[in-house]
Order: structure tokens, then sequence, then C-alpha cells
């Protein structure tokens, strides 16, 4: 054997003969039990932070939602005042006139009444006007008598005052004398 064979040399040792550690760098470091309770102290200090913002937030959410609610039960009716105002001024510019001619006043007074109407229509009021022959809807209308008629019974006869309806809501039903059987 020659000398090569018998001395070998180091780059030919055996490498399980020598642990590499590469895995040393890759490992984290060992957390003593108080860097720990520290780390959880801090995460529970964030967590409780975190809570206490959101519930915050959810308390000021509320708190305007029943602000929202209140203005828009107080303020409701302002948009509806507001096409209402005309009518007012044309009803008194009427009362403060001095015109003797009945033709003329009764003009005035079917133009108020359009601006009326177009203020209703405006705030989504509408007019229960049932005619007569129409079939009694007790969700509409409201029977104040029934008087005998040659009409097919619960029909109205005639109409004592027209009611109103707002966004499909009744507000008042219309006061009808219904049909009743002979």
């Amino acid at each position: 054997m020659t000398q090569e064979n018998q001395n070998p040399s180091p780059e030919r040792e055996n490498p399980a003969a020598e642990p590499v550690n590469e895995t040393a760098a890759e490992t984290p470091a060992v957390k003593t039990p108080e860097q720990e309770i520290a780390e959880l102290n801090q995460k529970i200090g964030e967590l409780q932070d975190n809570f206490l913002r959101a519930k915050a937030e959810g308390e000021n959410i509320r708190r305007r939602a029943v602000e929202d609610i209140a203005k828009a039960h107080k303020f409701a009716i302002e948009s509806f005042a507001e096409h209402l105002v005309p009518v007012t001024d044309s009803l008194y510019a009427a009362l403060s006139t001095d015109a003797g001619d009945a033709k003329a006043f009764k003009e005035g007074l079917e133009i108020t009444l359009k601006q009326l109407l177009s203020a209703f229509e405006k705030g989504r009021m509408t007019e229960i006007n049932p005619a007569v022959g129409d079939k009694f809807d007790p969700h509409h209308h409201q029977a104040i008598a029934s008087v005998p008629s040659e009409q097919e019974s619960n029909t109205v006869v005639s109409v004592l005052q027209r009611g109103y309806t707002v966004a499909d809501r009744v507000l008042r039903p219309a006061l009808v004398t219904v049909s009743a059987p002979k």
C-alpha cells in the first residue's frame, strides 16, 4: 500500500465522524418562562386594546343611529311642509284681496286646490274618492250608513268625505254610504 492509502487526507475523513451544525442557526433560541410570560402579557394587552376600541366603535355607531332616527322622526314632515307653504301663500293672497267677483274668487280657489293636490302628490299622499257603484272596500272605506238601493249589496251609494293614503298607508278612510238589499 502506498502512503496515500495509509494516511487518508483530511478531506476524505469520515463525514459522520464530525457532525455539521447546519440546523443550529435555524432553530430558535430557547425562551425563558419570563420571556414567554412577557410576550403573552403583551399579546393580551394588544387584544384588550383592540376589544375596547371595537366596543367603543360599536357604541358610537349605536349612538349615531339613535340620533339619526330621532332626527328622521323630528324632521320627517319637513319636505311635505315645504310643498304646503305656497298653498298657504295663495290662501293669504285670496283673503287679502277685496274681489267682489265670485267667478274670479272661485278660479283662485280652484288654482289653490290644484296647488294643494300637487303638494299632496309630492308628499306621496293620494286621495281615496270611490265612485258611486264601486264595491265597498273596508280597508279604504268606512261605511257610515246603509240605505236600501237598486244597486248590488255593499256598493258605494254616495261619498260623504274623501279619504287619504300616505305611501299606501290609510291616513283616513273615505266616509261612504253603502247599499243594502231592499
